[in-house]
């Protein structure tokens, strides 16, 4: 057995390990359905369509729908954990909303991404191994968990309150993240569309505040979820503000900017307007007042 992919049987029990856990912690105030928390079926959920997922993807060696599960995925199982709460209020409305609109933009704007490149490059050496691939879309089911957490939390708990002015704060601070990270994806898709572009990199729009700004909006929109669920959380609940907490170190130190910064030093690294774009731009968090013409 390769390394590899003893490294992938080590990792997996490991994850789902974790996922007990958050299944456990989020479950304590929360209510239940078929005598089981509603939060653990929501964890369970997340983990099973990516198992089930898997099968064909596996057989068809085929990463283009992985995005696109996933999405469908963070919108299947807060609409579940809505439609089994026995109270549902406004805040738990509120957050199926924020998901939805999220999950459904983000998942359609990958999807057609891949479709368009014909594979995601990332997936060339795991899809192959039946252990690295299983462990990728187990992986998913964790994210898909940690990233619900706060809204899980919220719209489970059996302690509800009128929506005030933490949810206000915490749907402007969302409707600011989502608006950088939909209209960050849209400049780049228009960038890239245009042929006089190929092979250069882009640095304008808010790409000229910010290496990253579609990450930083989803960091941003994330806090936001987690600010509306704020109110209502008791106990070991709280652990659920892992949420965005999660996003931020996913996005900044595993799978999002250290890996598109590595792939840009590759294509772009040594040219002079690369260079002079990277050390005057932010990595994440975007700057108005700076530009890489500065």
């Amino acid at each position: 057995m390769k390394e590899t992919d003893r490294n992938a049987l080590v990792a997996l029990p490991v994850v789902i390990l974790i996922g007990l856990g958050l299944a456990w912690a989020g479950s304590q105030g929360g209510a239940s359905a078929f005598g089981l928390p509603i939060f653990a079926l929501s964890v369970a959920l997340a983990f099973l369509i990516q198992w089930l997922a898997f099968i064909p993807a596996y057989m068809l060696q085929t990463e283009k729908f992985f995005d696109l599960v996933g999405s469908l995925t963070y919108i299947t199982v807060t609409a579940m954990a809505v439609l089994l709460s026995p109270a549902v209020d406004g805040r738990s409305l509120l957050l199926l909303a924020l998901v939805v609109i999220w999950a459904g933009r983000l998942g359609t704007y990958l999807f057609r991404r891949v479709q368009k490149a014909g594979k995601d490059a990332r997936f060339d050496d795991i899809k192959p191994s039946f252990l690295r691939f299983l462990n990728t879309w187990t992986l998913q089911g964790l994210w898909v968990s940690f990233t619900l957490a706060a809204a899980l939390a919220a719209i489970t708990t059996t302690t509800r309150r009128e929506l005030g002015w933490f949810a206000l704060a915490g749907f402007l601070v969302w409707l600011f993240g989502f608006s950088m990270e939909a209209v960050a994806d849209l400049q780049k898709s228009h960038f890239r569309a245009d042929p006089a572009n190929k092979g250069r990199f882009i640095q304008t729009g808010l790409w000229a505040w910010s290496r990253h700004p579609n990450y930083f909006g989803e960091i941003v929109l994330w806090i936001g979820v987690a600010i509306i669920a704020l109110p209502v959380l008791r106990g070991w609940q709280w652990v659920a503000l892992i949420s965005p907490v999660f996003v931020a170190l996913l996005i900044t130190r595993i799978s999002g900017v250290p890996m598109l910064e590595e792939r840009a030093d590759e294509k772009w690294g040594g040219q002079e307007d690369y260079e002079a774009y990277k050390e005057s731009t932010p990595v994440l968090i975007p700057k108005p007042w700076l530009s890489s013409s500065d």
